[in-house]
């Protein structure tokens, strides 16, 4: 009887056609709240770490420039000191990925402390919060150079990779949190000015780049994580050209190029983690339709000339998500038990479509997964961030 109570006040106070938006903040707010003032109380006595605070020896960068090494790529056994070799799915634990855990550190970091000012509107969220802003953007000791050329570095084949742009999906939540405290006028005029111009000469290299390029086209969740990354940056620095360019991708390229007719995905399903790559990617996908559908653009309701849509895609993926010992494909070689989690497309879904069952199952997951493997690939850790109308 209690389900079914808390199922009935859902349905009413969620409901779309009671503009949704400010009453799903409020109720999410409740259900989020305790542990993310206790995060944020937490990081309000962190210290900035950036880039510079790292360094390994096989980077070809200098110290303000990212590395990581690529994921999937091991020493030979039958030379040991030659080039790695490819395992797909199958992490290397030794790989440095100092950097990478310092941005995500710095993206939950800045994300509970924004989302800690929303909830309780305390300057002291917001002031922390853009003390390690600045460190990673502006002050000249401490912060990261507005490039990725040496991210999934390979020892013994290549210094960086275009791949390795994906890491930057780490910085759409601090982009996120800083519009959040612009809107909210919680942040300094100058200050903003410094961060948004790291911002854009960053849009500037991921977009001129051959590596940016090569990532751009790429056919799978590489290419979908450019679009999404550029978007929200654009967004921030109000690149509405950039925006254009990104709405087209999505109708022309991203959409009909990856979802099959029964709004799966092909080249995930290909993979060795085919449940967590799909997963990922519709993530991905739901992020970049919340950030660039307007009333006049909605691209919730866009279709190709086939039928694809991105209801399609939630709608194949959801019973397997409310059911995952439903799939029929073969089990993740990794991490297969971590997942799912409250994903963002479930709650983007609602938004969009307004299903109660995606809006209770997303409200009953995990919203604060502590696998390093799925905070890394959870693009969206603070959702209050991105349905806040304040």
């Amino acid at each position: 009887m209690k389900n079914l109570f808390i199922l009935f006040i859902i349905s009413i106070l969620f409901s779309p056609s009671m503009k949704a938006q400010p009453i799903l903040f409020k109720k999410a707010g409740q259900l989020l709240s305790k542990e993310i003032l206790i995060k944020a109380n937490e990081d309000l006595k962190s210290k900035p770490i950036t880039v510079t605070a790292f360094h390994s020896e096989r980077s070809a960068g200098g110290v303000h420039d990212f590395f990581s090494e690529a994921d999937y790529w091991w020493p030979d056994s039958l030379n040991l000191s030659g080039p790695y070799i490819q395992k797909d799915g199958q992490t290397n634990p030794a790989n440095f990925s100092e950097h990478r855990l310092a941005m995500i550190r710095f993206s939950q970091i800045v994300g509970n402390l924004t989302s800690a000012y929303l909830l309780t509107k305390d300057n002291k969220y917001a002031v922390k919060a853009i003390q390690h802003c600045k460190a990673w953007f502006v002050d000249t000791a401490t912060k990261m150079n507005p490039s990725l050329l040496y991210a999934q570095a390979i020892k013994g084949k290549v210094t960086g990779r275009g791949v390795g742009i994906i890491d930057m999906i780490q910085m759409i939540e601090v982009a996120q949190s800083i519009m959040v405290l612009e809107k909210q006028h919680a942040i300094k005029a100058e200050d903003l000015i410094e961060i948004k111009k790291w911002f854009q000469q960053y849009l500037q290299w991921v977009t001129t780049h051959p590596y940016g390029i090569d990532e751009r086209e790429a056919k799978n969740n590489h290419g979908t994580c450019w679009t999404m990354q550029v978007a929200v940056f654009a967004k921030l620095v109000n690149d509405k050209s950039l925006l254009n360019y990104c709405d087209n991708r999505f109708k022309t390229l991203l959409l009909p190029s990856q979802m099959d007719l029964n709004g799966s995905f092909p080249l995930e399903l290909k993979r060795t983690k085919p449940y967590g790559y799909s997963l990922f990617n519709l993530d991905a996908m739901y992020t970049l339709a919340h950030v660039l559908s307007t009333k006049e653009n909605n691209l919730w309701e866009f279709k190709t000339a086939n039928g694809v849509s991105l209801k399609k895609g939630i709608e194949f993926l959801y019973p397997f998500v409310a059911n995952k010992n439903s799939w029929t494909l073969p089990k993740d070689i990794m991490y297969w038990e971590n997942w799912p989690v409250a994903h963002p497309f479930l709650l983007f879904g609602y938004t969009a479509y307004g299903n109660q069952d995606w809006l209770a199952t997303w409200s009953k997951l995990e919203h604060f997964p502590t696998t390093a493997e799925v905070i890394r690939n959870l693009p969206i850790r603070n959702p209050l961030l991105w349905i806040t109308n304040n």
